[in-house]
């Protein structure tokens, strides 16, 4: 017997949730026949079968949530030894002749490839007798970990009425919006920029070429940053995450080296995001090695907004809703063209002033631009 472990599928996902099994117990499969499609936080991914054999156990159902490197299917191995991983899968192949329970592994923080529940034993057997979900309680303790409050307080919390689990991309979601607020200490500074000259123009794109100016200026915020080691590594290329919001959650595909493409290649990486964002074909190719993020909120509503950083990037640059305003202009009074913007960045990596310089420098480009 074997057991086959889930593979990362990403860049350390701490775990997938079970779309649709395409095998059931008992089946005879082949090496690389998918087994089962797996929702991730970035994209729908098919997971191949690394074995040849028959299907003894299926861990988990549709719409389970797995933890990466958790049992995923047992095999009775057909013809001797089992095929090697040929990489048709993000991440490596793990193998085991004992299937693992819930108890036998500490789980790390969601950042880790290790992933789980982070608990004691005590607050485990706590949670058993009061019939809590432990994967549905916020932690509170050190480093992500669930505390025995923790536990009771979501025991005497009263469900909400015809209430529905998140799923998919809005479930990982919100469970990275936890683990930015838990692990990033965020600060907000908002400007106005004039670019009533602009009115022709391809406007992200325009916001592209000044945070590249920007980062140039103040190259700490193309950057990681590791909270545990309190260290940060600056990066070569700027690698542009874009926010597309779709129905089912919000996805942050990643521009690749923007600074040495040109707006027609960039026109089309957006728009090819924006095809994939209505038919879910995202790779997970494309939400890899983001160093820095921009959100074009405005084209809904919204002026300013307080943005949320994705770890490991240390700042998100959003755009509001473009407005014309009455502005004094030497000494006469004209409508201008008004973008609104907020910049949230991590101020254990950066300081204030480098974030007011970063902004400026983005100001100035944008309305000396030609």
């Amino acid at each position: 017997m074997k057991i086959f472990h889930l593979p990362d599928l990403g860049e350390g996902l701490a775990e997938a949730e079970i779309r649709e099994w395409y095998v059931k117990v008992g089946d005879h499969v082949k090496v690389d026949q998918p087994l089962l499609s797996m929702e991730t936080a970035k994209a729908l991914v098919d997971v191949p079968s690394p074995y040849a054999g028959k299907i003894i156990k299926l861990f988990g159902q549709n719409g389970e949530m797995i933890a990466t490197h958790s049992p995923l299917v047992e095999f009775e191995i057909e013809g001797g030894s089992p095929a090697k991983d040929k990489g048709s899968v993000v991440g490596s192949l793990e193998e085991s002749e004992s299937v693992m329970e819930e108890g036998d592994v500490i789980v790390g923080t969601p950042t880790k490839n290790i992933a789980g529940i982070k608990a004691m034993p005590a607050v485990r057997a706590l949670a058993k007798q009061l019939q809590v979900d432990l994967s549905a309680v916020t932690p509170t303790g050190k480093g992500g970990q669930i505390t025995a409050d923790d536990v009771k307080k979501m025991a005497s919390h009263t469900p909400l009425e015809n209430a529905e689990p998140l799923h998919g991309a809005r479930l990982f979601m919100a469970k990275a919006m936890v683990q930015s607020h838990q692990d990033i200490v965020s600060v907000t500074i908002t400007e106005d920029a004039d670019i009533t000259h602009l009115s022709n123009t391809d406007i992200t794109y325009c916001v592209i070429q000044a945070m590249i100016a920007g980062v140039k200026a103040e190259p700490g915020f193309n950057a990681w940053f590791d909270g545990k080691t309190m260290s940060r590594s600056l990066k070569d290329k700027i690698n542009v995450g874009l926010a597309v919001d779709t129905e089912e959650g919000l996805f942050v595909p990643v521009i690749k080296d923007v600074a040495n493409k040109s707006q027609g290649e960039i026109r089309e990486t957006i728009n090819q995001f924006k095809n994939k964002a209505k038919d879910r074909s995202f790779s997970p190719e494309d939400f890899q090695h983001g160093t820095i993020t921009l959100s074009n909120f405005g084209i809904f509503a919204g002026r300013y907004a307080s943005l949320i950083i994705v770890p490991p990037m240390v700042a998100i640059l959003g755009c509001g809703k473009i407005r014309e305003c009455v502005l004094p202009v030497q000494g006469k009074i004209e409508i201008r063209r008004i973008l609104p913007l907020s910049l949230s960045f991590d101020h254990r990596a950066l300081t204030g002033g480098e974030a007011t310089r970063f902004l400026g420098t983005i100001i100035k480009t944008l309305e000396t631009m030609s």
